[in-house]
């Protein structure tokens, strides 16, 4: 699984004019589920994305994580993560995990960061969605298990 983890002021996701998910200040993941993924990796994500320390303390540091800043995460499913555009221009996504075990797998990091206490804001997984989002910073983490397992 990958993750492109931005700290934000605020975001916002709209799917045809409704407002799927939107945090004030916090974490915009964007998660992307590769093919050989399954409950290991997206327990890994999890972590990462609620255990990166990215937020200031009062001394300036970013020694903070999501809960500690009492922030939120909105995380949007993002299966572009795994185009892979080494040969030619157009993206080839043959390494993305199928529809339906890739949802199953984005919904898993959902609730697990739900299960921490977090504050979870979504977007809608395989519908055309507007982002809204204002960095900050900008801090902007890439967080990928295939370094892992």
């Amino acid at each position: 699984m990958r993750a492109v983890v931005q700290r934000v002021s605020r975001a916002r996701v709209t799917v045809d004019a409704r407002v799927t998910g939107e945090i004030g200040p916090g974490l915009l993941a964007y998660l992307g589920v590769g093919a050989g993924d399954d409950a290991p990796e997206a327990a890994y994500l999890a972590e990462k994305i609620a255990s990166l320390r990215v937020f200031e303390d009062d001394r300036g540091r970013m020694s903070l994580d999501v809960t500690a800043a009492g922030a939120a995460v909105l995380v949007v499913p993002q299966f572009t993560l795994y185009g892979d555009v080494r040969k030619g221009r157009r993206p080839d996504f043959a390494g993305a995990m199928e529809p339906t075990r890739a949802n199953e797998l984005y919904e898993r990091v959902v609730a697990l960061l739900r299960a921490r206490g977090l504050a979870v804001a979504t977007g809608e997984f395989r519908a055309h969605m507007m982002v809204d989002a204002v960095n900050d910073g900008p801090v902007t983490i890439l967080v990928d298990s295939a370094r892992v397992f």
